[in-house]
């Protein structure tokens, strides 16, 4: 692990991100604060909140700002007892009505703690802000659910534009970094999603202590499993108690395996130190 003093001191100069301070960045901090919304790209400390903030991108944070889980390359806060807000499907639609965003993905923290998993939530959220904006893409990042399938349906039935849920890891670390998770079932999550006519998104993080071999086995699993676009990034550890970064990829690796996700038959594939599950809500 490295020291605290040396923790972003020694990132490659390609992970290095330039702070940009801009009234659009403003604005949309402010709406969010506002409406008394949570994000993705505040609460995971996203490396692309300037760039995806400049181009009217948008990743919400529902079911609250704890998780159930606690997954150890994780910076949300895990919790057992949460509580929940059933007004806030409508202040992220009004967020993105307030903002004339363009591109949103809807994400969650996964609520174990709920019969459903939050599905009712996610779906009336997602249908709300189509409801409200109806040029806005809306992209779904959704937990596994623990597998059941009526939470699954519930979230369907709402038709976002992309139905997302990522594997993160190959299958041989998942009892270290997702204790709570399986490799099955995610990739169950994929291949329903499928099966319901949506496209379809999945990715994973390197640098966790995977083998090249294992990426390309995630990536075929995924593939088969019925998923259209496919992300890897370089993985980076939120604080030194978090799960250690094993070592960081070179850019012409990312190139290597964007190149073989097309061989391997995907749609779209983004492959980049600095690419993220939502960067870009798959090119659209």
């Amino acid at each position: 692990m490295l020291p605290k003093s040396a923790y972003k001191k020694n990132r490659p100069p390609w992970l290095r991100v330039k702070y940009v301070n801009n009234s659009g960045n403003k604005k949309i901090s402010d709406a969010v604060k506002s409406n008394g919304l949570n994000t993705v790209c505040q609460t995971a400390n996203c490396p692309n909140i300037f760039e995806c903030y400049d181009n009217s991108s948008l990743t919400f944070l529902i079911l609250g700002d704890k998780c159930s889980r606690s997954c150890s390359f994780c910076r949300v806060k895990s919790a057992s007892s949460l509580s929940l807000d059933l007004d806030e499907p409508r202040r992220v639609a009004k967020a993105v009505t307030d903002l004339a965003l363009k591109r949103v993905v809807i994400t969650s923290v996964t609520r174990d703690d709920i019969l459903d998993g939050g599905a009712s939530l996610i779906s009336l959220t997602i249908s709300m802000t189509k409801e409200n904006n109806p040029d806005c893409h809306i992209e779904a990042l959704i937990p596994d659910l623990r597998g059941r399938r009526a939470s699954f349906s519930i979230i369907f039935k709402s038709e976002p534009d992309i139905l997302a849920h990522n594997i993160e890891t190959v299958r041989r670390l998942y009892p270290k970094l997702r204790p709570q998770g399986d490799y099955d079932r995610s990739l169950k999550v994929l291949q329903l999603s499928k099966q319901a006519g949506l496209l379809t998104k999945s990715g994973m993080m390197v640098g966790l202590g995977e083998e090249r071999d294992e990426i390309i086995e995630a990536m075929k699993d995924a593939h088969s499993s019925g998923t259209d676009i496919f992300t890897i990034g370089q993985y980076l550890s939120p604080s030194p108690i978090h799960h250690p970064i094993s070592r960081y990829y070179q850019p012409s690796e990312f190139r290597e395996l964007r190149s073989i996700g097309f061989d391997i038959g995907f749609s779209d594939v983004m492959s980049g130190p600095l690419t993220r599950s939502s960067y870009n809500l798959g090119g659209k």
